[in-house]
């Protein structure tokens, strides 16, 4: 049960019966958020507590203030969920107010509901952490050995919905055969696809029909055959802040950066920056010398020079929003 809303809805406890919980912030409190709080005349709002465990799931710097200002009790609001509920709940408070949780800290608790709920939806995940989904979806696939993977997923709106209907639609054709009595509503939830999607199904088993639209296969066969070269323009162009630009511009910028240009590690940057910056200028005159033979290997070596590129891309971009 989720904890009211109405902050007037609490109660008085001893600090002395309460016990930390499991902080979403991997360094712990901040000492100076604390006394900042401390020294404030205004009053701290109830903390929100475990109440099977008496664990604080969300103020502890509000408690360690009190303790500060010599208060031996506290405002209280009871949480009555599981420690998993408990720990979602102490993220989303987190983001919502309070001293802001780094991007490591809300990395690393996405990767834990990942692993505690894994039928939520990315959308639903970054909901409650602060990050964007399409970052929720590279931390669960690069966290896999401990993700179950599921046909389908939690949204937001609590509805599920199938990863990709396609397979939801062939899982219900096997069950379909292995019982053609099976009711729609028991399919259906098997194979994690609404109950439209089963009768439809069922509908073109019986005409003598693929289970699978033939739009809707076009579809999933270009997504499986997309090429290197395509996902990584839209891996590019997601991480890309604003518009495209010119890359000699951007140099161009750098260079008449004083913090840059007047110091021994800028200028030992715009050297290695400049000699990395050929690029593949005239590519055009050469690609119609290529053997064909050998095209798909030229194709191959320029994606994996672009994916080392966008690897040092990402690196500085996550010390950036690390160090901000």
């Amino acid at each position: 049960m989720a904890p009211a809303d109405d902050l007037d809805d609490y109660t008085i406890m001893a600090i002395s019966s309460l016990s930390p919980g499991e902080s979403p912030r991997l360094s712990g409190e901040d000492p100076e958020h604390t006394r900042l709080l401390a020294e404030s005349d205004a009053e701290l709002p109830p903390i929100l507590v475990h109440r099977p465990t008496l664990r604080v799931i969300d103020g502890m710097h509000r408690l360690r203030a009190a303790l500060l200002r010599g208060e031996e009790k506290i405002k209280v609001r009871f949480f009555d969920g599981d420690e998993e509920a408990a720990f979602v709940t102490a993220v989303e408070s987190n983001i919502a107010h309070g001293l802001p949780l780094s991007l490591a800290d809300r990395e690393a608790a996405a990767a834990r509901i990942l692993s505690s709920h894994p039928q939520w939806s990315d959308r639903a995940i970054a909901a409650v952490t602060g990050l964007s989904a399409k970052t929720v979806d590279t931390i669960r696939r690069t966290a896999t050995a401990g993700i179950p993977q599921l046909h389908s997923r939690v949204g937001r709106d609590g509805r599920v919905r199938p990863l990709n209907s396609a397979d939801g639609r062939r899982r219900a054709c096997e069950l379909f055969t292995l019982c053609p009595d099976a009711s729609l509503r028991k399919v259906a939830e098997q194979a994690g696809i609404s109950l439209g999607t089963a009768r439809d199904v069922r509908q073109r088993m019986l005409r003598g029909e693929d289970p699978i639209p033939a739009q809707q296969r076009a579809r999933d066969e270009r997504r499986e055959q997309a090429p290197a070269e395509h996902r990584l323009r839209r891996v590019a162009a997601a991480g890309r802040v604003g518009g495209p630009k010119d890359p000699a511009t951007i140099l161009h910028q750098l260079q008449r950066d004083p913090s840059v240009r007047f110091t021994d590690s800028g200028r030992t940057l715009l050297r290695w920056l400049n000699e990395h910056m050929t690029g593949v200028r005239g590519w055009e005159s050469l690609s119609g010398t290529m053997p064909s033979h050998c095209a798909y290997m030229i194709a191959d070596l320029a994606c994996a020079m672009a994916e080392e590129w966008l690897e040092f891309a990402e690196h500085v971009r996550h010390r950036a929003e690390t160090t901000a």
